[in-house]
């Protein structure tokens, strides 16, 4: 039995990463009777052999299009993790007819005419830098949360890819300006060194048109802590 009426989650996830990363929500979701479509962005994951660079963030935003389009995808909760919330905002201002929803996890919020490196200064040159000490063109991961547990850890560095630096530096381009549908906000309160969507946490909490909420868990809860994220989201969508 679930808390809320069935709902179709479409997830945008983070960088280095794809839809795979999501494997421990897919159980969660059914159990709670929503589907979660989690599909991998070009030059990632199982689509790593299509990687090069001239990938940006307008084709990630494409490729959410498409599996809209494909899929045929109706009154959907739009999930946008880390990086993902630029691609969530490119998706929703142009899908506006199909995206009931609109969910920031972890975040960037990005407005019109700004790029992930214009939200993380801090983080624009080391990136740069570790694009420029290996093929030039991507960046090599982040390291996982310091929480996260070891066989995850083994799990998700077998798999994470070098992400296009072209993604980081696309400006986002929204041709409707701000979206409009509901937006929620949720901030995880496990704080790194450099905490860089505090800035959103707090715009979330003072700018109209958003509900904000607080997960205990870090910067990846969709592995280290799934069935408080699953909570949170149900909470959202009931």
């Amino acid at each position: 039995m679930t808390a809320s009426p069935p709902k179709t989650f479409l997830l945008c996830h983070g960088a280095w990463s794809g839809g795979w990363s999501w494997k421990k929500m897919h159980r969660l979701m059914a159990r709670a009777g929503h589907r979660l479509v989690a599909p991998t962005y070009t030059g990632l994951g199982e689509r790593c052999h299509l990687a090069s660079p001239a990938i940006d963030l307008e084709t990630h935003i494409e490729d959410v299009l498409n599996v809209i389009k494909f899929e045929d995808l109706d009154d959907i909760v739009l999930l946008g993790h880390s990086y993902g919330g630029m691609v969530a905002t490119g998706v929703a201002d142009r899908a506006r007819d199909r995206v009931a929803q609109l969910i920031y996890l972890d975040a960037f919020v990005p407005r019109d005419g700004q790029s992930l490196f214009d939200l993380n200064e801090a983080g624009r040159e080391p990136m740069r830098k570790a694009a420029a000490a290996g093929d030039g063109w991507r960046i090599p991961p982040n390291p996982p949360p310091p929480d996260t547990r070891p066989a995850d850890l083994e799990w998700l560095n077998a798999r994470r890819i070098n992400m296009p630096i072209k993604c980081f530096e696309s400006k986002l381009k929204l041709v409707h300006g701000e979206p409009t549908m509901s937006r929620s906000y949720i901030y995880c309160t496990r704080i790194p060194p450099g905490d860089v969507f505090g800035q959103f946490a707090k715009r979330t909490k003072t700018e109209a048109g958003w509900r904000h909420f607080e997960l205990d868990a870090s910067h990846a809860p969709n592995v280290t802590a799934p069935d408080a994220l699953m909570k949170v989201l149900e909470e959202i969508v009931g």
